[in-house]
């Protein structure tokens, strides 16, 4: 696991939340300590930590079996272990401590918890803000309509994958990547490693040609699977390579005529109004 400690500002009245990055899971991990501080104004948020575990451990609560724990650096400038929660869990956390400085954060998860319910009546809503989200990011309507037919065509491929023995999360992960590797020379977490992203989509920082590149590796891949009807992860990930060299040739042809390199590392955050 390659993990970078960083200094999280701004997320509580521009207090610091010491967090690490887990490239693996593809996650934060905050010390939980700091936000007991930051949220109680404890002056031993140590104690009010250990205080809060016992009850909840007695709650039967998850939340405390889910820590991990890592070595961060203290304000006494040793390094010290120190008690860390993922995103969801620091959520369940500020869920569990009685603060006014929670309220804005269960205020959000309440609009999230609506928003679900609000779905599941009305699927529409949820394309809706999908679509808002993108707007208010700068995207165009063109590059918006792009995208959901890329959602569309990725939920062929999975739909093709499971009808060919393919159910883990997991081995969806596996296929991909094999496509990638085959285009690209990387995996999909490679691939954010080099534009410089983490939770962010990779298709949402793509370059017209690199999207356009990934779409004809999958749908090569689906026509194949759907021709050659491999079963089970071996097979299928024969077929998904071979989808994936598809690209790879157009890959070459086009950088043979452009004259330049197609993968990139540039990135929507970096040029978010680029059509």
């Amino acid at each position: 696991m390659k993990n970078k400690q960083e200094l999280i500002s701004n997320l509580f009245e521009e207090k610091e939340i010491r967090s690490i990055w887990d490239s693996e899971k593809e996650d934060y991990y905050f010390s939980v300590v700091d936000v007991i501080e930051v949220l109680t104004e404890s002056v031993d948020a140590s104690h009010y930590w250990r205080t809060l575990k016992s009850r909840m451990i007695k709650e039967g609560n998850e939340t405390v079996t889910k820590c991990d724990t890592f070595k961060l650096k203290a304000k006494d400038g040793k390094m010290r272990n120190t008690d860390m929660l993922n995103t969801e869990g620091v959520l369940r956390l500020i869920e569990s401590v009685p603060s006014s400085k929670a309220e804005p954060f269960k205020m959000w998860l309440a609009s999230l918890g609506k928003r679900e319910i609000d779905s599941a009546f009305d699927p529409s809503v949820g394309i809706d803000k999908m679509i808002d989200y993108y707007l208010n990011k700068g995207y165009s309507l063109s590059w918006i309509k792009d995208r959901i037919d890329a959602i569309i065509d990725r939920k062929k491929l999975t739909n093709t994958w499971k009808n060919h023995g393919i159910e883990e999360a997991s081995e969806y992960a596996i296929l991909t990547n094999e496509i990638y590797k085959t285009w690209s020379g990387m995996t999909a977490r490679e691939y954010k490693q080099l534009k410089g992203i983490r939770k962010e989509s990779l298709r949402d920082n793509m370059s017209d040609l690199e999207k356009l590149l990934t779409n004809i590796g999958e749908v090569a891949t689906r026509e194949l699977t759907n021709t050659h009807h491999p079963m089970g992860l071996e097979q299928n990930k024969l077929i998904s390579e071979v989808g994936g060299s598809v690209a790879n040739n157009t890959r070459k042809d086009l950088e043979k005529k452009l004259g330049k390199k197609v993968v990139s590392s540039r990135n929507k955050l970096i040029n978010r109004y680029e059509k």
